[in-house]
């Protein structure tokens, strides 16, 4: 009888405990990104923000701060009032490369940020145009080998560049990077044979390779994609062990209450396991990650001290 009791007891605290938790969240929220509309933090901003709003009974809208890198976009995060009224969809670039890339930081990816939950992460594709002649990455970097420095690779990014610089140094190869303002300038000249390849997103791309105006060698992912089975991960094509990822993640700023920074890690979790979000983000390429706080605040160390490897053994410069 009195383990009935302590379990009604136990039941009746856990029912009210989501209200609770939930009356202490401001009758608005924010989720401000930092990079433009289409973009995957703006996309999985606004997929989530509809429940997210649902589940903490309040009004959660997503707002763009644009610049350079989401460098706006964090800034005005990490000093908003830890309230839980403004939080962050950071990424791979906010809250790792950035780390590595600047002198100068004007916030602090680890200690001015309350680390919420890793939402999903997305590989890219490694594509070339058709008269490169490589079938595979091996070839690829054959190819590279025979001929050092003649193949380029458009950046768009220092994702994409951080990525080709990673495969360069465990290939033992040269190539020359080519800059452009952006992934949409990138691939396109990879289509007209101006670059030899770049690393874009696949779903973006996916009409271009069908169509035969472009050629994917591999992902960047540890594993194949599941929407892409007959696609080999670059790991498992002479290059084990190499894995980069676009990741994204819901921050808050330092300080923000635990009981909040928990609440939204319980409804992070329930949303992307719901039926409608997690098909569509699995129909958009991404994989689904649903991390705790804890696991994405160790990630977030590891990426950066990962970034600063690369960075320095390729000779990448600081900004």
């Amino acid at each position: 009888m009195k383990m009935l009791v302590r379990w009604a007891l136990v039941s009746v605290a856990a029912l009210f405990s989501v209200p609770a938790a939930a009356q202490e969240f401001p009758r608005q929220m924010r989720i401000i990104v930092g990079s433009a509309g289409g973009t995957g933090p703006d996309f999985i901003a606004r997929l989530i923000a509809p429940k997210l709003g649902e589940g903490l009974r309040n009004s959660v809208i997503v707002e763009s701060r644009t610049s350079a890198n989401g460098l706006v976009a964090a800034q005005f995060t990490a000093r908003a009032a830890p309230d839980a009224s403004v939080i962050m969809m950071g990424n791979a670039g906010t809250h790792a490369i950035n780390a590595a890339l600047y002198k100068k930081l004007d916030y602090d990816p680890i200690n001015d940020f309350a680390a919420i939950s890793e939402i999903a992460t997305i590989p890219l594709a490694l594509v070339v145009h058709p008269s490169v002649p490589a079938k595979s990455v091996r070839e690829l970097v054959a190819l590279a080998q025979r001929s050092p420095g003649k193949l380029n690779v458009a950046i768009a990014g220092a994702a994409g560049e951080l990525m080709g610089n990673a495969l360069k140094l465990q290939a033992k190869v040269s190539m020359t990077n080519v800059h452009y303002k952006g992934g949409a300038q990138a691939a396109i000249a990879v289509m007209s044979g101006e670059s030899d390849m770049t690393f874009t997103s696949y779903v973006v791309i996916a009409p271009h390779v069908e169509s035969g105006r472009l050629r994917v060698l591999g992902v960047s992912s540890a594993k194949r994609m599941p929407q892409l089975p007959n696609v080999p991960a670059i790991a498992e094509n002479g290059l084990p062990g190499y894995e980069h990822e676009q990741w994204y993640a819901l921050f808050a700023p330092a300080k923000t209450p635990p009981v909040l920074v928990q609440a939204m890690h319980r409804e992070a979790v329930r949303i992307v396991n719901t039926a409608e979000i997690n098909e569509r983000l699995i129909s958009t390429g991404h994989r689904v990650i649903a991390g705790t706080p804890q696991q994405l605040a160790e990630k977030v160390r590891l990426e950066i001290e990962k970034t600063r490897q690369i960075m320095q053994a390729s000779g990448m410069p600081q900004q």
